[in-house]
């Protein structure tokens, strides 16, 4: 396949957060595929079932997985009447799926000065992309807190929060280290009430002040830098609201406090 640009790669393991809902799966790495904590890979799948079929339907995901850990992981929903996910989620331990050689996307540190806090913010399967982040050792030496809010309908789709919590608890257990940066970690539910946070939507939580006040940690673009991911009405409200208060995404040659990317 060299003369390809994707490689036909294996599915390792699959987890069921919500059945028929929400999944993860993990596949074999692509030979010398590098990427950035925060980027994307283009999955492939044929258009018929069959396994040595050529690739003809390609969606965008977020790796879950740190750049230095073996494997591939992805976390997906299920859109009934889409036409990728529904095939995704029939895959089973031993499937081909397909991975473009290339990693994509810039909701990367990189975009920001190392220094003050890091607000990591998501709805949805948009917390792939933290995750990445979060199990890379690096993250946690640049910044003096880290805040990650996650939205989701029902307490069910808090996918990971077992994981997230062992990280609040001892700081990233990719070398076991501790004493690393403070992780806050705060889950939102828009359907039904938790335990210590409001029954809210994300937006209006920044809009009312209760997202700050909840991690005890002010929205200041002079210190902060903030992470958006997730679906695109959540982005284009949430990215009003801190342009508002002086956060912006960065130019060239000019580091911003604010990187956005749309996420399903």
């Amino acid at each position: 396949m060299a003369e390809h640009k994707y490689t036909r790669e294996t599915v390792t393991s699959i987890t069921q957060w919500v059945p028929h809902k929400l999944f993860s799966f993990s596949t074999t790495k692509p030979a010398g595929f590098t990427y950035v904590p925060g980027q994307f890979a283009r999955l492939g799948l044929p258009l018929q079932a069959a396994q040595d079929s050529s690739p003809a339907i390609w969606r965008a995901y977020s790796m879950v997985t740190a750049p230095q850990q073996d494997g591939l992981e992805f976390y997906s929903i299920v859109v009934p009447a889409g036409e990728f996910t529904p095939r995704l989620a029939q895959l089973r331990v031993g499937d081909a799926i397909y991975i473009d050689k290339s990693a994509f996307g810039f909701l990367t540190l990189d975009r920001f000065e190392p220094g003050g806090n890091l607000w990591l913010i998501a709805t949805g399967t948009g917390l792939s992309a933290y995750l990445s982040l979060l199990q890379d050792p690096n993250t946690w030496k640049l910044f003096n807190r880290i805040i990650l809010v996650h939205g989701v309908r029902h307490e069910e789709e808090l996918a990971y929060r077992q994981k997230i919590l062992e990280w609040v608890a001892q700081g990233p257990a990719a070398d076991g280290a501790t004493g690393f940066t403070k992780l806050d970690y705060l889950p939102i539910a828009t359907r039904e009430a938790l335990a210590h946070t409001p029954q809210e939507r994300i937006t209006t939580l920044i809009a009312n002040g209760q997202l700050e006040a909840l991690a005890n940690c002010a929205l200041d673009p002079a210190v902060s830098k903030v992470m958006l991911c997730g679906n695109p009405d959540m982005l284009l409200e949430a990215r009003k609201l801190l342009s508002e208060r002086g956060f912006a995404v960065g130019r060239r040659g000019n580091p911003g406090n604010l990187a956005v990317e749309n996420y399903w």
